[in-house]
């Protein structure tokens, strides 16, 4: 009985041992299996201030990289690599190179020392480079460091919209033929609606994938593989939305048999709408999901034209010595290269920025320009609040421009991103007029105040030249379709090279 009991005890223990190994063994394959096969999210950090460090340069390879959010998180999707060196490079930091291995034993945090400021040991004499010396070999230098026409680039672009509003006032001041208790509903529902949008805001992602054909500075051609929105249809509170879900809302207390002609001041809106007409819309509106081209492709290549070197485009303006005071403020290193760190700011009252330039020891090309309205310069302004009721200011505008050499020693816009702000006033009277022979009407003011503000961001992942043949046979249609997303898919761009969201998207998701 205790031998068998022994035998039972020993075989008890074996099974169990075989199975922790096992556990063990399967454990281990499964999260190497996950290194492989998914994707790889880590995080860029300052080693002494934990802060997250934006914009470094992520390369896998000689024609694979992505490049770090404002966060210092990037993904990379890895195929059939069981190990994987990364090399993590950024302005003002000293390069590393890590397998992916490492970087998941430290929890996926990537550590960056700062590069080693040399100044003493670079200029042993008491003198301190001239700015005004570095932006004139910047600008002599520019045929030779940058090339813009006749240029393919692979683009991933991605825009994020934001609506705040102060004051809206929608209320029916006239209504003729209208029952009272119907005009009382009216004004009720209208006053849900400015309840609704008030304790909401506006919030809309644009993200898409495809091709910039370049010709020159005035001519481009987009073709896009895929495109996306991410919004919560429910709170689509653009200027547009609202006036219209005011008008269907007054629709609802008018006679259903009738069009009606809609007018603002002296201006038509539409000859003859109907409450039929707008329901019909409405169901219509899920197999609409298409971007007109003009605006994807104006927005792109907007933010390419801000990297450009011509007579008077945003960059050339910044290396203008009428327009800027220069001021030398350090070196640092990148890739084991010298580079002058050189702020600039107006000089004369149609300058309107202040910022850095980083340009290069060995070849004065621009490698970053960060930039932002100096204090008490604004943007486009108009101010018809009496003619026509309408005021608007710019008044945000920042950005970032970033570059990298190719295998031709020419540098190329590698990321690009700027942030606008504005403040609008809206005051649009609107009028319904039935058509038909007694042309009732009914009058109610629009009454709208807020802030807006839009980011658009740019990773051109890879270029190459193209002839004039080849552009004129690129075809551009006149509106793509697009995916309606209700939260982020990261699955969507699987296998490409894009920019990582920030978390604000991650966690976005619509209520509809």
């Amino acid at each position: 009985m205790s031998n068998n009991s022994s035998r039972y005890s020993s075989t008890l223990y074996i099974s169990t041992s075989m199975y922790k190994t096992l556990f063990l063994f399967l454990t281990l394959l499964f999260s190497c299996n996950l290194l492989i096969s998914q994707n790889f999210t880590a995080r860029i950090i300052d080693k002494n201030t934990n802060a997250p460090i934006p914009f470094a340069a992520i390369q896998l390879d000689k024609n694979t990289g992505v490049i770090s959010n404002e966060e210092g998180v990037f993904t990379l999707h890895l195929e059939n690599n069981t190990k994987v060196n990364l090399t993590i490079s950024c302005l003002g930091y000293a390069s590393k190179t890590l397998s992916t291995q490492d970087i998941a034993k430290n929890n996926f945090i990537i550590n960056l020392d700062e590069a080693i400021n040399q100044l003493d040991e670079v200029y042993l004499s008491s003198t301190i480079p001239n700015a005004d010396a570095i932006i004139a070999n910047a600008n002599l230098n520019l045929k030779v460091n940058y090339l813009t026409n006749l240029i393919k680039h692979n683009i991933f672009y991605r825009e994020s919209a934001y609506v705040d509003f102060k004051s809206l006032d929608f209320e029916i001041e006239k209504a003729s033929h209208v029952k009272k208790s119907q005009l009382t509903n009216a004004n009720n529902s209208l006053d849900s609606l400015t309840n609704v949008i008030m304790n909401n805001r506006l919030v809309e992602f644009t993200d898409f994938m495809g091709d910039l054909h370049v010709r020159d500075k005035d001519s481009a051609k987009l073709t896009v593989d895929k495109a996306t929105k991410l919004i919560d249809a429910s709170k689509d509170f653009s200027i547009e939305s609202i006036q219209k879900k005011s008008q269907n809302i007054i629709l609802e207390y008018l006679d259903k048999t009738k069009s009606y002609k809609i007018k603002s001041g002296l201006f038509k809106i539409e000859d003859s709408l109907s409450l039929k007409q707008v329901e019909q819309e409405f169901k219509n509106r899920d197999s609409i999901n298409k971007y007109p081209i003009s605006y994807l492709k104006d927005s792109s290549q907007g933010l390419l034209k801000d990297s450009q070197f011509y007579d008077e485009s945003f960059l050339s303006k910044i290396l203008n010595r009428d327009l800027y005071k220069y001021t030398f403020e350090n070196v640092t290193y990148y890739n084991n290269e010298l580079v002058y760190i050189i702020t600039f700011k107006p000089r004369k009252s149609k300058a309107k920025f202040t910022g850095k330039l980083y340009i290069s020891d060995e070849t004065y090309a621009v490698l970053k320009a960060d930039y932002a309205y100096a204090q008490g310069r604004r943007g486009s302004k108009f101010n018809l609040k009496l003619l026509i009721g309408v005021k608007y200011v710019e008044n945000l505008k920042k950005g970032t421009i970033i570059f990298k050499k190719n295998d031709k020693n020419i540098y190329q816009p590698y990321y690009i991103n700027e942030e606008s702000g504005s403040y609008f006033y809206v005051n649009r009277p609107i009028k319904f007029i039935e058509n038909s022979g007694h042309k009732y009407k009914v009058s109610f003011n629009f009454i709208i105040e807020g802030n807006m503000r839009n980011k658009k961001e740019v990773l051109l992942t890879k270029n190459q030249d193209i002839n004039a043949d080849s552009f004129n046979t690129t075809k551009e249609e006149d509106e793509i379709p697009y995916e309606l997303l209700k939260k982020y898919d990261a699955t969507i761009w699987e296998n490409n090279e894009v920019l990582e969201p920030l978390e604000e998207m991650k966690q976005f998701s619509s209520s509809e």
